[in-house]
């Protein structure tokens, strides 16, 4: 019996404040055909579970959140419940698939059984099939949820995630904090700044409970050309052309792109093990919409991240999250949930990009051919996007609110005409 930490407790207090809200992480395998029986799949994942001990079991809190929630056996635990299959009506194209998973996602994980469900999609277009992941976020972060493939699907044995909490000693996050007080603190008030009200726009609002889901394919080597040429990283690759994605979208509503517009919030990983928790801290930064080019918004997202970087707002991020692990859990729960019913009006939008699988993988021996991203929404926050690699693929998957954004797929083209005009300018570069 484990505790959760405070980070993957979060998660599921801001989704207790929020009735719209399902806080689960997502991703898509699309595999090439045909698909495996129900029978097959099932013996691939009772082969796997040893190894697996969260998804044995299920979140016990105690009443008024009086302690930490911890990870219990669930007495009645069966694989099959969370083995689940459906199948794409035709002709089993994109959109029919974005739709299954926007409806999958948006539904809730039910609270009294281990957080997770597996999917096996059959009917995609081309003798194709589909394993959708859903896991509850207060269980993975990106990255873990991504090392579930080399479990599941990799060569040869799997090594076991979960186990044992291996947080930092209070003694020594004290002397951390002793020995780089002047970073941590600068970090503390840059995150303090970065959390003041940005200028109202329609990308910030109620949410409904109903979600929409898009896919925007890259080619990862053109976006690491891109980013050679212009001597910045594959991230800030990434960030430019979501950048004049919302450019884009907040002028085909009639707003103004203002400067401080569009803060986003970034995961950061700090994984230092293989456990399958949330090691994730955060960056804050305002998008620069205001930029007329995809080659200005490179620019000008480098700068700020290279900054963000120096002001060590991750590190500080990191460090409050392991201090509370040392703090009473009832007023931090309440806080919590007290302050994601708020209306807030600090971040517009959430955009993490993952590493995933380098090599490609397999499924009962059929070839995984791409892995799609889902990115969950809240409090307010009415988009998300999410970004995965595999292979020499780059996978940029759309969340959004239904109610609020029937309007993504603009989003969808602006995120294709950004990253044609930096290859555009990349090879401009090179060639001139």
């Amino acid at each position: 019996m484990d505790d959760l930490s405070p980070l993957d407790a979060a998660f599921l207090e801001v989704e207790d404040a929020d009735p719209h809200a399902s806080l689960a992480i997502g991703s898509v395998a699309v595999v090439e055909g045909p698909a495996p029986s129900q029978d097959e799949f099932l013996a691939l994942m009772r082969t796997k579970l040893p190894v697996l001990p969260r998804a044995r079991q299920r979140v016990v809190r105690t009443p008024l959140d009086l302690s930490t929630p911890t990870w219990q056996d669930d007495p009645s635990f069966d694989l099959a419940y969370h083995v689940r299959r459906t199948a794409l009506p035709s002709p089993g194209r994109d959109a029919e698939l974005c739709a299954l998973i926007a409806r999958i996602m948006g539904q809730r994980l039910d609270r009294d059984r281990p957080l997770w469900e597996y999917w096996v999609v059959e009917g995609l277009e081309g003798g194709r099939w589909a394993v959708l992941a859903k896991v509850h976020h207060c269980m993975a972060d990106g990255v873990s949820g991504t090392m579930l493939y080399d479990v599941l699907y990799g060569e040869g044995p799997a090594p076991e995630l979960g186990g044992e909490e291996r947080g930092v000693s209070l003694l020594s996050l004290l002397g951390n904090l002793v020995r780089a007080p002047l970073a941590i603190a600068g970090g503390l008030v840059q995150l303090a700044w970065s959390l003041l009200p940005v200028r109202d726009s329609s990308l910030v609002g109620p949410l409904g409970a109903p979600r929409l889901y898009r896919v925007v394919r890259a080619s990862l080597p053109e976006v690491k050309e891109v980013a050679h040429a212009f001597g910045v990283t594959v991230n800030d690759v990434v960030l430019a052309v979501v950048t004049c994605a919302y450019r884009a979208m907040m002028l085909k509503r009639g707003e103004e792109p203002a400067p401080n517009s569009v803060r986003t919030m970034v995961p950061v990983s700090v994984r230092g093990d293989r456990r399958l928790d949330n090691q994730v801290s955060l960056r804050l930064v305002f998008l620069p919409v205001e930029a007329v080019s995809a080659t200005e918004a490179l620019h000008l997202v480098h700068g700020r991240f290279t900054a963000l970087k120096e002001g060590h707002e991750a590190e500080s991020g990191q460090a409050l999250t392991e201090l509370a692990r040392y703090e009473p859990f009832a007023p931090l729960a309440w806080s919590i949930r007290l302050g994601a019913s708020l209306p807030q009006r600090s971040i517009v939008t959430v955009t993490t990009n993952v590493p995933g699988p380098r090599k490609p993988l397999r499924v009962l021996g059929r070839r995984i051919v791409e892995i799609l991203p889902y990115v969950p929404i809240a409090v307010r926050i009415r988009t998300g996007i999410a970004v995965l690699s595999y292979t020499d693929r780059l996978s940029f998957g759309i969340t959004a609110d239904r109610d609020s954004t029937p309007d993504v797929d603009v989003l969808v083209s602006a995120l294709h005409e950004a990253m044609d005009a930096l290859a555009a300018a990349a090879r401009e570069l090179v060639s001139g």
